[in-house]
Parts: structure tokens; sequence; C-alpha cells
């Protein structure tokens, strides 16, 4: 199988300005492409996730990655997919950002002996003349055709800046330098961005006279079409700081049924000959492709150390074992226990378990919470130190979050 056919396969290409040409440039040629990040967080997630593992992929067949972070078209911010303006970070904030993104980009890219680059295109971008970069790139856009592309186009209604406008233009100036620079012929991004893509391969071959070309990949879905990656406590970050290992692995370990094999597909390296056995599992059978599943990315991201914490951590509360240490959990000191008890509102707020007491009582009543899997229904609960031996108890929130109290 070449590296296009299990890329469609594995439900990972979406879109290529010219097929014939992409299909070549993977199958038969070694070609230098790049991947864009803005720092917009201190942490990568999973929807960069994807990304990573596409330039994985496809480094592993011979070619050389590019990871182009955006120190300053982050100072802009993309407004593809969004209907708000992006918060406008400061340079110290988004130096800090591409720091964190340096760190962790080596979990699945190899940049060791040039086989893999970084560059930021706050290098080029943030010291250009105005009116140069006019003159000698904003000739080539056409505004009408860029107002007609989807990423603006949703935006037309609620209002589009001037500011943000510009983000295609110096998105395709990085395409266009990266070529001068590197021979860089191909950008790959996810889907959202394919209009940004097409203007960079446009740009050159009007700028340069060559051809460049363009690939996007699928973004990371769920069945029901929603974004896949977001917790009700924000995303699922590849930061253990901010989402910690077990967090992580139960995240996949608790994916819909109707998901599992479409994530291992598109975020594992797993031969496509042995997901097609776990797709045949229906039920509860499915409980072991979610585990593998979990592990795998776990161990991805983590490492195998943590990841076998993690699935021992999991396996030990869901069948009844006793080795918990590695589920999040909150040491309470002797000033939150005035009396030996705290309201059960007040703990869950403490431990983060919920964002208000309003929405910890609504839980309450809908009977989605548990101390020690006994139900709690009332919302004034109080939990007394003295009621649980162990010095210690699991407060359930839902049937997929566990957090661990102990005094």
């Amino acid at each position: 199988m070449t590296l296009f056919e299990e890329m469609q396969a594995r439900g990972l290409l979406a879109q290529t300005t010219n097929e014939e040409a992409v299909r070549d440039l993977l199958d038969n040629q070694k070609t230098t492409f790049y991947i864009g990040f803005d720092p917009t967080a201190d942490s990568l997630h999973v929807g960069h996730f994807v990304a990573m593992v596409v330039m994985a992929h496809m480094q592993r067949h011979g070619h050389r990655p590019i990871a182009l972070f955006g120190g300053g078209t982050g100072m802009i911010g993309d407004p593809s997919g969004k209907s708000d303006m992006r918060k406008m970070l400061s340079r110290e904030e988004i130096a800090h950002n591409i720091e964190r993104f340096v760190s962790q980009m080596g979990i699945l890219v190899d940049f060791s002996d040039g086989r893999a680059i970084m560059v930021n295109n706050g290098d080029w971008l943030c010291n250009l003349n105005y009116i140069d970069f006019l003159r000698d790139v904003g000739v080539h856009f056409s505004v009408n055709r860029m107002l007609a592309a989807e990423c603006y186009k949703q935006r037309l209604e609620r209002g589009l800046s001037f500011f943000e406008l510009n983000y295609m233009v110096m998105q395709s100036y990085d395409f266009l330098m990266l070529n001068r620079m590197y021979d860089c012929r191909l950008q790959l991004g996810g889907d959202d961005q394919w209009s940004n893509i097409i203007g960079g391969a446009e740009l050159i071959r009007r700028s340069e006279q060559k051809e460049a070309y363009g690939m996007t990949f699928n973004l990371l879905l769920k069945s029901d079409g929603k974004k896949m990656g977001k917790t009700e406590n924000g995303a699922v970050w590849l930061d253990p700081a901010k989402t910690s290992p077990y967090d992580f692995y139960q995240y996949w370990r608790n994916v819909d049924d109707a998901d599992v094999i479409h994530c291992m597909k598109m975020l594992t390296f797993l031969p496509l000959e042995e997901i097609a056995a776990y797709e045949k599992l229906e039920g509860s059978a499915l409980n072991r492709a979610k585990e593998v599943l979990a592990y795998e990315l776990t161990k991805m991201v983590h490492g195998a150390q943590e990841a076998d914490r993690a699935q021992t951590a999991a396996r030990a509360l869901f069948g009844g074992g006793s080795d918990l240490s590695d589920m999040p959990t909150t040491a309470l000191m002797s000033d939150d226990l005035p009396g030996g008890e705290i309201g059960l509102l007040d703990l869950m707020l403490k431990i983060g378990l919920i964002p208000s007491k309003g929405e910890g009582r609504r839980l309450i009543q809908q009977g989605g919470v548990s101390i020690d899997d006994k139900k709690i229904a009332d919302p004034a609960f109080v939990v007394r130190t003295a009621d649980y031996p162990e010095n210690a108890c699991i407060i359930k929130k839902g049937k997929k979050v566990h957090h661990r109290v102990t005094w």
C-alpha cells in the first residue's frame, strides 16, 4: 500500500489541489512539506496531534517536515471557523507558547540530523516593509475571491476586520518564503485551512512561476459531526500539567462506540489489518478496542510507563482493584475541613469538578454525583471525615469523571 493509499484508508486525506501531482510527490519522490501551528495557547492539544501524526507518516516515508510556528501570524490569529475575533496575545505570550510547542513537537517527529525543521514566521513577517509587501505580494490577491472563501464568508455577517483579512495573505507568504528557503513544495493542514493553502500555492505560481501543491487532512470529529478533543473542563492537552496522563487515557477509554475505530485509524500507527480485527467487535467487546486505543495514544504522548500507570489505575477503578495512586487526587488540609466536614458542593468546587454551585446542584438533582459508588441525592450533603475510615473517598461525576479526595 502506498503512502497516499494509506492516508486515504486511515481517513486522514481530505482534499488536494492536484491529486495526480500530490500522489506522485508522496509515493514516488522525496519532498519537503510544511504544517503551520499558531501559538494560541501554551500547549499543543489533540487537534494538533492529528497534524503531528500526518507529519510522522510523511517522515517515515522519507519526506522532510517543516513545523512552522506562527510568531507572526499568531499576532493576528486565524479567523477560520471562529465566530469572533481571537484574543490578541502579547509578543511575550507568543514567544512563551512557541517554546512550549518546540518541546512537544518531538513526541512524534524526529528533528535530529536535519530530518525535520522548525521555523518561526515571525522571523520574516514581523519586520516587513508594509508598502513593499503590498506591492510584491498583495498585488496577487483578489479581495472578491478572498471574501468568497469559506474561512471569511462565515464571518461576514458578524463582522470581519481588516486586521483579520490579512491572515490569508500572510499564511500564503509563509508558503512562498519556505519555497524559496527550503524548496518546500507542499503545504498540509486541517481541512478548515483549504482556502489559505490554495492562496499559498497560487502565490508561488504567480510570483515564482513554479508549481506548488496543497493537501488537507480531515479534522478529528465525532460521529455526530462535533469536534473531538473537548471536555467539560476544556481541551484535551498534550501537556501532562494541563491534562494528566490518567485523564488523557480516560478520555480515549471513554470515546463513543461509533468513534473508536475511526480514532484508531486516524491517530495510531497500528496496522490497518489489526484495526480491521477490532472493527468486528460489537457491544461490550468494544471495550477491548477502547483500552487499546487509550493505551496506544497515552504511550505515544506520555511514554509507556505513564500509559501502564494510567491503565492500571483505570482497571483498578472499574475492576474493583486497589491501586488508585494515579487517579486525579486532591489532598485536603485541616483548614479545608473545619470540624472534620465540608459541604459536597464546596468540595466539588474546590477540586474543580464543577464551575459553580448552581451547576453542582443540577448535577446532584439529576442523579449525576456519587461518593464511593453511593448516589447522592441531596445538594446539601455534607462530607464528614469520620464516615470514611480510609481517610479518602472517590467522587464520581457522571459516568466518566472520577476524582479521589484524601485528608
